[in-house]
C-alpha cells in the first residue's frame, strides 16, 4: 500500500497570543456588536494560546476590501507553499522533478489559474506534473486530501504525490460582519500551510508510515451546520452550536463502521490524528469514544499551539506524530468539515 514519506508545516512569522487577540477583536467588535463584552469569555475558554496568522495584527484592523484580501491570500499562500513544499522535498529524500501529481486544498481564497498552476510554475515543477485543486471541503480537507493522495498512489505505484493544504482563514475575517459566527470565528481560526509526500509501492518505504483505507460520508440535511455564505465583501463564516450534537450523535458509530469494514475495533486505534475543531468538539470526540487516557494529545497541543487552521490543522497533528512517533499498530485520521461531513484515513504505523 502507499505510504507517507515526509509531512512539513509552516510556523508563520506574526504568530500571536491568544490574550492579543482578544483585546484586538474586543476593540474591533464592542462598539457595533453589543454582545462582545459577554461572549468575549470565548477567547478564555478555547484552549487556544498561540494563533498563527499570515500577516501583522494591525492589518486586520486597517480597512480592506475582498478584493485587496484575497490578493494577499494568492501571494501569501505562493510563498509559504513554497517554503512548505521545499521543506517536504527534502525530509523525502526526493528530487522536486520526480513529484508526479500534485494536490492542492483550500477553502479560504480564490485562483485562477488555480495556485498548483502558480506553484509548479514558481518552482519549476515536470510541467505534465497531474493537477487536482480541491476547494470548499473546509475543516475537512486535510483528510480528505490525504485520502485522494493515498488513491492516486494506490493507482500508480511508481507514483511520488505531493499534498498542500493551505488555509489562510484570518484574510477571511469581515470587519463589517458584527454576527454572533463572526465573533466566535474569530477567537478560533488561524491560518495554516502544510505539505506532505505520499509514494506508491514502487518506493522505498522509509517511514513505515502506511495507507490502509479512508471513509467519507455526509450527513444528508445538515447544510448549514458550517460553510460560507458568499457577499460582496467577502467570505461570511456559518457555523452552528449543533457540531459537538453531531459528533455524540454519529461520530462513534461511523468510526466502528469504517473500522469493521477491515476487521478492526476502536481499541486497536493506537494514534488518533484528530482535527482539533475547538475546546467542544474535543470534548465531544472524548464523551463519544470513551477512549481512556489523553488519547488526543497531540491534537491539543496543536491546538493550543496555532488555533484552528482548518483543513491544514490535521496535517500539523500528522507532522507532529512523525516527528515525535507513532505507537507501533493502526492510526486514525479524522476531521468533519462542510455538508456537513466527516472524513477518515486509517493508517498502519511502525
Amino acid at each position: 500500500m502507499p505510504f507517507i514519506a515526509a509531512t512539513s508545516k509552516i510556523d508563520l512569522p506574526f504568530k500571536i497570543e491568544q490574550q492579543e487577540a482578544k483585546k484586538r477583536a474586543l476593540e474591533m467588535f464592542s462598539a457595533n456588536f453589543p454582545e462582545a463584552n459577554r461572549l468575549i469569555f470565548a477567547f478564555d475558554n478555547t484552549e487556544i494560546k498561540y494563533r498563527n496568522i499570515s500577516k501583522p495584527l494591525a492589518y486586520y484592523s486597517t480597512p480592506n476590501t475582498f478584493e485587496e484580501r484575497n490578493n494577499e491570500y494568492i501571494n501569501s499562500t505562493l510563498e509559504y507553499s513554497v517554503q512548505a513544499i521545499e521543506d517536504c522535498v527534502v525530509k523525502a529524500g526526493i528530487e522536486k522533478d520526480t513529484i508526479t501529481d500534485i494536490i492542492f486544498v483550500s477553502t479560504t481564497g480564490l485562483a485562477t489559474p488555480s495556485m498548483d498552476a502558480l506553484i509548479i510554475n514558481k518552482l519549476r515543477l515536470n510541467p505534465h506534473i497531474n493537477r487536482t485543486p480541491i476547494f470548499g471541503l473546509g475543516c475537512g480537507g486535510g483528510v480528505s486530501g490525504m485520502a485522494k493522495a493515498n488513491m492516486t498512489a494506490k493507482a500508480n505505484p511508481d507514483a511520488i504525490v505531493l499534498l498542500v493544504a493551505v488555509e489562510l482563514c484570518s484574510l477571511t475575517l469581515i470587519r463589517s460582519d458584527y454576527s454572533k459566527s463572526n465573533f466566535i470565528g474569530s477567537s478560533l481560526f488561524s491560518d495554516g500551510i502544510a505539505a506532505c509526500i505520499v509514494k506508491g509501492d514502487n518506493h522505498y518505504n522509509n517511514t513505515g508510515v502506511n495507507y490502509v483505507a479512508s471513509s467519507s460520508k455526509l450527513y444528508y440535511d445538515s447544510l448549514e451546520v458550517m460553510g460560507w455564505e458568499f457577499q460582496n465583501t467577502g467570505f461570511k463564516v456559518l457555523f452552528s452550536k449543533d457540531i459537538p450534537t453531531f459528533i455524540n450523535e454519529h461520530i462513534k458509530e461511523d468510526i466502528d463502521q469504517f473500522l469493521a469494514q477491515h476487521q478492526l475495533k476502536l481499541s486497536d486505534i493506537k494514534n488518533f490524528v484528530f482535527h482539533p475543531g475547538g475546546k467542544k468538539v474535543l470534548d465531544a470526540y472524548a464523551d463519544a469514544l470513551g477512549v481512556e487516557g489523553d488519547f488526543m494529545k497531540k491534537t491539543r497541543e496543536v491546538m493550543h499551539d496555532y488555533g484552528n487552521m482548518s483543513s491544514a490543522t490535521v496535517l500539523y497533528v500528522l507532522e507532529k506524530f512523525m516527528r515525535e512517533g507513532f505507537e507501533d499498530g493502526y492510526g486514525l485520521m479524522l476531521s468533519m468539515g462542510p455538508g456537513f461531513s466527516s472524513e477518515m484515513v486509517l493508517l498502519k504505523c511502525g
